[in-house]
């Protein structure tokens, strides 16, 4: 069994569940998923979960996306995106980069965000874009969702802009491109996107598929070390997550290993914050939440969630 993260530079053409299927294959896994799906003409970052990992999924899934990409104005597509049928065509002329940068800043902070109906999202188990292709109605969703930055890089060039986007996890870059057009009057779609960081991972460190399988040609036995992959391979025990880590000496590990509750000392932590327990050798242990607080002194309970034996 492997366990741990891979980062993998995706492909424009294919899906996440493709990439996810090859790496199956290349690493003779069956047991791997991903945090936070890209769509299929979007490139860049895809974290891999291996194994065990995969119990991690829910906690790295959350952690805020960057992007870079280009927004197409004049033309809207039924998708929001290249992919998609032009919906309608526009006149630009007057349309200015001040006016763009401008219109950009408007769509930072919390703002409430509608689903595309060409989306993944699924209702009663069916998902929005085959409603939306067999014609059917598709429910509108809102939610509010974060957006850190959202700012041009460059000039305006032949009704094109590059942009930069940070942003929590769950917004959709193609429905800011939409709405982006929609403020300045004339449409517009996302004609391209890259995704280059989740939380504190970065695409700079991730492999291609095609230089994956270079290097898995050059192995002997494909076994569980997967220390040949390099930098785009994070072993089990070094994962980081989005909370701290506390040591847990041996008593306590073996009453969290049957699902006990442990009390530490000198944490700096509320009740309700997660926790990453790792053993003396730094092993990983659970993953925990702090149920109790316990006097002024940093002493509190700690109830094992997520156990790994």
């Amino acid at each position: 069994m492997k366990d741990g993260l891979l980062l993998v530079d995706k492909h424009g053409g294919c899906t996440s569940h493709d990439i996810v299927q090859q790496v199956r294959r290349l690493l003779g896994q069956k047991k791997t998923g991903h945090c936070g799906t890209l769509d299929p003409s979007a490139t860049g970052l895809l974290l891999l979960t291996l194994g065990r990992a995969t119990r991690l999924t829910r906690f790295l899934i959350q952690a805020p996306k960057v992007y870079e990409g280009t927004i197409r104005l004049g033309i809207e597509t039924d998708t929001y995106d290249a992919a998609g049928e032009v919906a309608a065509t526009k006149p630009t002329e007057g349309i200015t980069f001040e006016a763009v940068s401008e219109a950009m800043t408007q769509f930072e902070g919390v703002i409430e965000q509608q689903a595309p109906r060409y989306s993944a999202k699924k209702i009663k188990g069916q998902k929005f874009y085959e409603l939306a292709r067999r014609g059917e109605e598709v429910p509108v969703e809102i939610k509010a969702v974060t957006v850190y930055e959202f700012s041009p890089q460059g000039g305006l060039e032949e009704d094109r802009i590059r942009f930069r986007l940070g942003c929590t996890s769950g917004t959709y870059a193609r429905s800011l491109a939409h709405d982006l057009g929609q403020a300045l009057g004339c449409g517009g779609h996302l004609e391209s996107l890259r995704r280059l960081q989740i939380g504190d991972f970065k695409v700079d460190t991730a492999k291609t598929l095609e230089a994956l399988e270079e290097l898995a040609e050059t192995q002997e036995t494909k076994g569980s070390d997967l220390s040949w992959i390099g930098s785009s391979w994070i072993p089990f025990d070094a994962i980081p997550l989005p909370f701290q880590d506390l040591v847990v000496d041996p008593v306590q590990e073996e009453r969290i290993q049957h699902g006990q509750t442990v009390l530490v000392q000198d944490l700096r932590a509320e009740e309700g914050d997660w926790i990453k327990l790792v053993n003396r050798r730094r092993v990983f242990v659970a993953v925990g939440t702090v149920t109790e607080r316990i006097g002024s002194r940093g002493v509190a309970v700690i109830q094992p969630r997520v156990v790994f034996t």
